[in-house]
């Protein structure tokens, strides 16, 4: 029988004192609802509704299509939230699962063993709930005699017996979906919040003789809800404990894994070897036997196997086999490497294909330029392609050398297995096997020192 799924995601957190919506916010450079769709989708639910808030456009812009969407224009509780997909999914055979998009932690096996748990039992209703020694702020769960569910109660409405219970709801449930949209109908706001809300659809089913279960997440951290930046500071803090361990199982070495800052969604091959203070960000795709220095940064970019980058940063950038970057290095977007490039300290590269041993070993700017094989670019080089209005292109050949503090002033192109004289700045072509020289004659007059003296 199919099991959808209804994320709430009306709030837009006012305790996170932000301009953007709550489940915007990231974990490990992933927004939070994102983690809970693809942690619904690798348990199996493809089948997605969600439930936004009045105002949060930016919120439907990042679902996009992929996700059906409808608005709470009141914030009127999270039994009303669900009560606003009732015309599509009232009818419908299946299971439904609610769950909140501020919880990224919960897995997805967490997410398979509670919808197996469920179907097991034949509940109408199953809680995904949780143990802590610190309940304060949770809805409380209070079992019957024989271990079933009786009923949710909220902080505010718990007895001070009941607020001693330790096992509290996670948010998080499975409903059948006929029972749910029914018992729905039946939710009403006599509470401290004057708000109706979704955990009496268990009180309903109880009182209609319906079973009702709970699932004891193996974790409390992962039914964790984020609702301030503390809390946003703490999952992310528990997420990248989980992403570091993955990648030290999988053959990464992470010298120190608490200093070590890797986003959900990037890859590293096995052998290499991450520094502390490493920073690994976005859609980032790292070979084998790579090494990565303590100060890097890289941000949605391929690095390909056996590279060294030290103490850089690489932004959007291809980074071929057995190239070494930096230290002090700077690849800007469309920044493209060839295999066994070197690139030094203080080099900066920007929009530029540099072919296969090539080298830029200190203190050069590469921009909007084209570099072929071999070629040697000498210290303090200069490609100079913006006219203030306008960037052109710089085109140097293979086997080509470019003396040092040159500046080759673009549109212009450089011939294969040319050269370039030091201090020279460069605005015509060069053919091929030539030699360039662009200064003034050297003038030396002897005996300025005493000429006034």
């Amino acid at each position: 029988m199919q099991t959808r799924a209804i994320i709430l995601a009306a709030g837009k957190g006012t305790r996170m004192k932000s301009e953007k919506f709550k489940v915007l916010h990231e974990v490990c450079g992933t927004p939070m609802i994102q983690h809970v769709i693809s942690n619904l989708n690798k348990s199996g639910i493809t089948d997605i509704y969600a439930v936004l808030g009045h105002g949060s456009e930016t919120v439907s812009t990042y679902l996009g299509d992929g996700i059906r969407q409808t608005v709470q224009e009141e914030q009127l509780g999270t039994a009303h939230a669900v009560m606003q997909w009732k015309e599509e999914l009232a009818d419908l055979d299946g299971h439904t699962m609610v769950v909140c998009g501020d919880t990224p932690l919960i897995t997805e096996t967490t997410m398979q063993e509670f919808m197996k748990y469920h179907l097991d039992t034949g509940a109408k209703a199953t809680i995904l709930s949780s143990r802590t020694r610190a309940p304060f702020g949770y809805g409380r769960i209070v079992r019957k005699e024989n271990g079933s569910v009786k009923r949710i109660v909220e902080e505010k409405d718990a007895t001070d017996l009941e607020r001693e219970i330790k096992e509290v709801s996670s948010g998080t449930f499975i409903f059948d979906n006929r029972a749910l949209f029914s018992a729905l109908e039946n939710v009403d706001n006599d509470n401290a919040q004057d708000e109706y809300y979704l955990p009496d659809v268990v009180s309903i089913l109880r009182g209609r003789g319906a079973r009702v279960e709970a699932y004891i997440s193996p974790d409390f951290e992962e039914t964790l809800g984020i609702n301030d930046r503390v809390a946003l500071a703490n999952a992310e803090e528990i997420f990248r404990k989980r992403i570091n361990t993955m990648h030290m199982q999988n053959g990464v070495t992470l010298i120190h894994p608490e200093t070590t800052y890797i986003d959900a969604e990037v890859e590293i091959g096995t052998d290499s070897i991450i520094y502390p203070g490493a920073i690994i960000r976005g859609d980032t795709k790292i070979g084998k036997n790579v090494i990565i220095s303590s100060g890097t940064e890289i941000k949605d970019s391929i690095i390909d196997d056996e590279v060294e980058i030290r103490h850089s940063v690489v932004t959007e950038a291809k980074v071929g086999r057995g190239t070494k970057v930096g230290p002090f290095a700077q690849l800007r977007p469309q920044s493209e490497l060839g295999e066994e490039v070197k690139i030094g300290n203080f080099v900066e590269v920007k929009k530029s294909r540099l072919e296969n041993e090539s080298k830029v070993s200190h203190l050069s700017y590469i921009g909007d330029a084209t570099i072929g094989a071999r070629t040697n670019v000498g210290c303090g080089t200069i490609t100079v392609n913006y006219d203030g209005k306008n960037k052109f292109k710089t085109e140097i050949g293979m086997d080509s050398f470019i003396g040092c503090n040159s500046n080759l002033v673009a549109p212009v192109k450089i011939g294969d297995r040319s050269f370039i004289a030091a201090g020279s700045t460069i605005t015509d072509e060069v053919p091929e096997d030539s030699l360039a020289i662009a200064r003034n004659r050297q003038t030396t007059k002897t005996g300025y020192y005493n000429k006034d003296n």
